[in-house]
């Protein structure tokens, strides 16, 4: 089958026991930053920690004007890449208006494509159930766009052409309410704990030394809901020591703490565990009383409905209750 931008669509793999494992099916990503190296008319755009992709599997983000190859445009979004605060994220709804109008001229009408719209924390998980989503459902392209949920939620009010939107929590749900053709279904939840480098530079042995100042660390804008409920967990905890920075989302905090660039970060358990070896996990206490739910829904302007509706049940089935469970979800 045959997408709208011409490009044969291929049955993906289903997803495997490791998500991070390079994906091979044709689940588009997108991500969004600086503009980069332009090639050709069609712009593509690409953004942070995801490594590169070099199977089908597409995901979107919104970014950086990447090496085209052919008519068929990927895209990503975030700053991760060269975080630089939320004043100077890219906005992508016309550029995602754009490319759409592009890859539906020369596409043939049997050619389907959905667009998810998935916060920054969903990245692995929902890579891995769209390579499940196309493996069931022959000639239909899934394209994942991530980034901070409040992004997101602005994007999906101002029309931008996406058939689901999934948060990181009810509070940005709730703000794209206007945008949202179904309600919105809780598919799972998170908490919070604290990274640092895996080589123990740092030297950080506990929260006490990120609570006392003793040691730096990073954490997400007040707007986005790791932001938000590192707040909440912080006044409980009587924390008084100030972030050395505030990144759009959990990856951009993930990658400073990689980079050795602080002592450590605040970010969700699961991409403590998608990070695997280059961090050390440490509990933070109280996490478990302040968790965050994910919310998924149909947004008004999905161009097909139908499918819509099938992604979102496949988050709640076993299959995606396994994926998010594999990835340290905790299931509702």
């Amino acid at each position: 089958m045959r997408s709208r931008d011409g490009v044969v669509s291929t049955p993906a793999r289903r997803w495997r026991s490791s998500l991070l494992d390079h994906h091979q099916g044709p689940a588009r990503r997108w991500r969004s930053s600086l503009l980069d190296h332009h090639q050709g008319p069609a712009r593509r755009w690409r953004s942070s920690l995801l490594d590169h992709h070099q199977g089908p599997a597409r995901r979107w983000r919104s970014s950086l004007l990447d090496h085209h190859q052919g008519p068929a445009r990927r895209w990503r979004s975030s700053l991760l890449d060269h975080p630089q605060g939320p004043a100077q994220r890219v906005v992508v709804a016309l550029a995602i208006v754009g490319t759409l109008a592009l890859s539906g001229c020369g596409g043939e009408d049997d050619e389907q494509t959905l667009t998810v719209l998935a916060a920054a924390s969903l990245t692995e998980t929902f890579t891995a159930l769209a390579e499940e989503f196309e493996a069931e459902h022959t000639g239909v392209t899934v394209r994942l766009a991530f980034d901070s949920s409040a992004t997101l939620a602005q994007q999906a009010l101002e029309g931008a052409p996406a058939d689901v939107l999934a948060t990181a929590d009810e509070r940005t749900m709730d703000l794209a309410r206007e945008a949202l053709a179904t309600e919105p279904r809780t598919f799972a939840s998170n908490s919070l704990v604290l990274v640092a480098p895996a080589d123990g530079r740092a030297e950080v042995d506990g929260f006490d030394d990120v609570a006392s100042g003793r040691a730096s660390y990073v954490a997400c804008v007040p707007t986005a809901p790791c932001g938000a409920l590192w707040v909440a967990l912080a006044a409980d905890q009587q924390v008084d020591a100030q972030p050395v920075s505030l990144e759009v989302d959990v990856k951009a905090v993930l990658a400073k703490v990689v980079a050795d660039e602080a002592d450590a970060g605040v970010v969700y358990a699961t991409d403590a565990v998608s990070a695997g070896p280059a961090v050390a996990t440490l509990a933070i206490p109280g996490a478990d009383a302040f968790t965050t739910t994910y919310p998924a829904a149909v947004l008004d302007q999905a161009r097909e409905p139908g499918l819509a509706e099938e992604f979102v049940e496949l988050l709640l089935s076993e299959v995606g209750r396994d994926v998010l469970d594999a990835a340290g979800f905790a299931l509702p």
